[in-house]
């Protein structure tokens, strides 16, 4: 029978994994002195044992919570079928994911990819193709202060912080920027040679700042005008955090993009990014002119399938909007008892 490590074994075990980190990866993280070891519900443990509440969540990702039951039988199952294939071929997740996102979203088309700076590059790669079919001279992207897309170069050239970008400047040509909520500053940018609009409903970097109803509809506006592409990036404040699904379906009636990225929560853990479209925006990607390697292979995109169930029966929507996330507490009156002790991380 195992028993758990000494304060001192486990001291000596971070120790050993400190250094050997220091020695051999890229010296981009600072990481706490934590050596997490697993997880349950809500709660992370570390090697020692200690119990920490996460709020943290992976980074916005672990929407229901560590080791969730109904995800943990879906990739145990999945692994023992088909882990991966190629997106050479049909299998048996694919589909029914991409028409529930439809469903769910009201745009019609979806690319799977890997992370949410994935599919900002993919949707920047639509936003070009879709201008240079106007105009080759109409490249430009008009995205705000303060934002943040990704750390992968094109989603850098977009992300409206210089701290981010100063250390591989010169990036992209083409990026333009203007304050959050400033419906005269985004008249004035927004013109001919603008081949998509991209914003965040929530900045999450930019210090939780949300776009008014007002200005993401004069974006919509100016969008149609200028034959431009509207990208809203919901890799951080979507995928059920607001109450809704998206963020930007919290306007009524809703604002609806041309094009949508999400990640993080999607797969649970599991990296899966999404582009999800309208035809118009879709049009402008053709066969062969975009891919992905891993893309919502079998074992990434059947968790999704359950995040959504398990999403839609464990949380409920106040008439306010406000979630709540209710997988085993007392706030949802349905939730079985080996829930209710999941949740609770026993």
């Amino acid at each position: 029978m195992s028993t758990a490590p000494t304060a001192q074994e486990a001291a000596s075990t971070l120790d050993r994994i400190r250094e050997l980190e220091s020695q051999y990866l890229l010296q981009n993280y600072a990481r706490y002195p934590i050596l997490l070891a697993r997880g349950r519900g809500c709660y992370a443990y570390d090697s020692t044992g200690k119990r920490y509440l996460d709020f943290l969540t992976g980074i916005g990702v672990n929407a229901l919570g560590h080791a969730h039951p109904r995800l943990v039988k879906t990739i145990r199952q999945q692994a023992g079928l088909l882990l991966h294939t190629s997106n050479l071929y049909y299998h048996d997740y694919q589909g029914p994911l991409a028409e529930r996102l439809a469903k769910i979203s009201g745009l019609q088309r979806t690319f799977f990819c890997n992370s949410g700076a994935e599919s900002m590059e993919g949707a920047m790669k639509m936003i070009r193709a879709h201008g240079r079919k106007v105009n080759p001279e109409k490249y430009e992207i008009v995205a705000l202060h303060n934002s943040f897309h990704g750390r992968t170069f094109g989603a850098l050239s977009i992300t409206g912080q210089e701290k981010y970008r100063k250390d591989f400047e010169p990036m992209l040509p083409g990026a333009k920027f203007v304050p959050a909520n400033d419906i005269v500053a985004l008249e004035q940018m927004v013109n001919e040679r603008t081949a998509g609009i991209v914003m965040e409903w929530i900045q999450g970097e930019g210090g939780i700042q949300q776009m008014s109803t007002e200005y993401a509809r004069k974006a919509r506006e100016l969008a149609d005008r200028f034959d431009a592409l509207l990208v809203f990036d919901e890799i951080q404040c979507g995928v059920g955090r607001t109450g809704t699904h998206f963020a930007y379906q919290m306007a009524d009636p809703v604002v609806l993009p041309d094009i949508m990225v999400a990640a993080k929560p999607l797969a649970c853990g599991i990296p899966l990014g999404v582009i999800v479209a309208n035809q118009r925006a879709a049009q402008s990607i053709g066969a062969g002119m975009h891919g992905s390697t891993f893309g919502a292979a079998p074992w990434p995109a059947a968790s999704p399938l359950n995040f959504w169930i398990s999403w839609t029966g464990c949380c409920r929507t106040s008439s306010k909007r406000a979630i709540t996330f209710a997988c085993g507490s007392r706030t949802c009156g349905g939730t079985s008892r080996s829930s209710r002790k999941f949740a609770a991380g026993g």
